[in-house]
């Protein structure tokens, strides 16, 4: 087996990848691709990239490339990172949600990306704790991911000690029992989310969420390049609610990508929002 990918197959593996995901990796990245693809080269039998490019290319169930997907997308978070938005939330996002919304209908929440669950968790132990409407109104929590092994571990619910650090003692009492090094979710909160499979660059596949309320997309648009940023932008805005509202991460900013949403600065934090229809 060659050991080696050439200049013109990590650029035709690359646009491919792109095509499929959104995701374009930099020239920086070449030695982490590289890598995991002549794993993937060896584990299934190819003698070389060419062969494992043309089966992940036109195999018809995808199998292979949801597997190598899942080998190159970055998972790395903990409990209650960037909590000022969650702190928004609870505060001001929902507050104003409730004036205009159905009380017939729950409030629709959804993580992209849910990575191994820390986020969507976080948000549920927020409104429990943090929110009284909670107890008025029903709410919806929906995370998704591209990487199937990754919900899987995030439906398991069991994490370590670095993840759980920044909860509040009376909260990791509450939520969380100790089994041997690791701490398990309790059940109920593990079942007040749902996780699924979506890829943002599949517009279909992002259609069926309508209508959304609220979403959480942080750090994930920082790994698209222009082009497919503004379309996963467009693509979330196409599923929201009149009036709903988008976090990004602390780093990330929705003025460089679409023009669309409206610019809301609340209290500790900025989102943004996709504008109520004329009436």
């Amino acid at each position: 087996m060659s050991k080696l990918i050439s200049d013109q197959e990590f650029a035709t593996f690359r646009e491919f990848f792109y095509r499929k995901t959104g995701i374009k990796f930099e020239d920086t990245k070449r030695y982490f691709v590289d890598k995991r693809l002549l794993e993937r080269v060896r584990e299934t039998g190819n003698d070389t990239f060419r062969e494992y490019f043309t089966t992940l290319r036109f195999q018809a169930s995808g199998e292979e490339l949801q597997h190598l997907t899942n080998l190159l997308t970055v998972n790395e978070t903990y409990f209650m990172r960037e909590d000022y938005q969650f702190d928004c939330l609870v505060k001001s996002i929902l507050p104003e949600i409730c004036k205009t919304h159905d009380r017939s209908k729950p409030i629709r929440i959804w993580c992209i990306p849910s990575s191994s669950g820390e986020e969507p968790y976080s948000i549920a132990m927020w409104l429990l704790e943090r929110w009284p409407g909670i107890n008025q109104w029903d709410v919806e929590l929906i995370a998704s991911d591209i990487d199937t092994g990754i919900l899987n571990t995030a439906r398991q619910g069991l994490y370590s000690e670095r993840s759980i650090r920044l909860i509040p003692p009376s909260w990791k009492t509450r939520y969380f029992s100790r089994v041997g090094l690791q701490y398990q979710l309790c059940d109920d909160l593990r079942s007040a989310v749902e996780f699924t499979h979506v890829n943002l660059s599949n517009v279909a596949d992002v259609r069926r969420y309508r209508p959304i309320d609220v979403i959480f997309c942080r750090n994930l648009l920082i790994y698209f390049d222009d082009v497919s940023r503004k379309a996963a932008a467009e693509a979330m805005f196409d599923v929201m609610a009149p009036g709903a509202f988008i976090c990004l991460g602390h780093s990330e900013s929705m003025g460089r990508i679409s023009p669309l949403f409206k610019v809301r600065k609340f209290p500790g934090a900025i989102v943004y929002q996709k504008p109520l229809e004329e009436s």
